[in-house]
């Protein structure tokens, strides 16, 4: 069987097994007289390259499954680059919702840098971008500077948000 139809059979389950617990209401549920202990299912695998990840569960909101996969891109001197597609689905009370998502993250150890990507598509609703990085540079034993930035936008409507801080520290002694 091909890798994609596996990671797409995978992705029906849940939202079947999602789609035949969501039968029983909630109240039905809360109101059974049994207090049920909280049993989130996760579960992930190896496939190809990457890891293919999932969890069902429920929360204040309702209902819930994810799943995904994530790769590693690259790990070595230039960092690590992990490459991530998910997606959500959750049954509540007050509403459904979908969400599909995709994210890189790169981290560089060596130089104290890090980078993050991530968008997001509420399906029947809007885009998101965030993006985020981070830098340290040592300048000596004592002294060093912090600097990193935000952007978060939602696609069509209005204007993105930024964040920006530093910090520059100095050990006496």
């Amino acid at each position: 069987m091909h890798p994609k139809t596996k990671i797409y059979l995978i992705c029906l389950a849940i939202l079947v097994s999602i789609q035949a617990v969501s039968s029983r209401s909630v109240e039905d549920l809360s109101n059974s007289g049994e207090q049920r202990q909280r049993r989130d299912v996760t579960w992930d695998k190896q496939v190809g390259k990457g890891t293919v990840f999932g969890t069902l569960g429920n929360n204040d909101q309702g209902l819930f499954g994810k799943g995904g996969y994530k790769q590693d891109i690259f790990n070595d001197d230039r960092g690590k680059l992990q490459a991530q597609a998910y997606g959500t689905r959750v049954l509540g009370a007050t509403g459904d919702s979908s969400l599909l998502g995709g994210k890189l993250d790169w981290n560089n150890v060596n130089k104290d840098a890090s980078a993050t990507l991530e968008v997001t598509k509420q399906i029947h609703g809007h885009t998101n971008v965030d993006a985020a990085l981070s830098k340290v540079w040592n300048f000596d034993k004592n002294t060093r500077l912090s600097a990193g930035g935000t952007v978060n936008t939602e696609i069509g409507h209005g204007k993105p948000d930024y964040g920006v801080g530093a910090t520059f520290e100095h050990n006496f002694g």
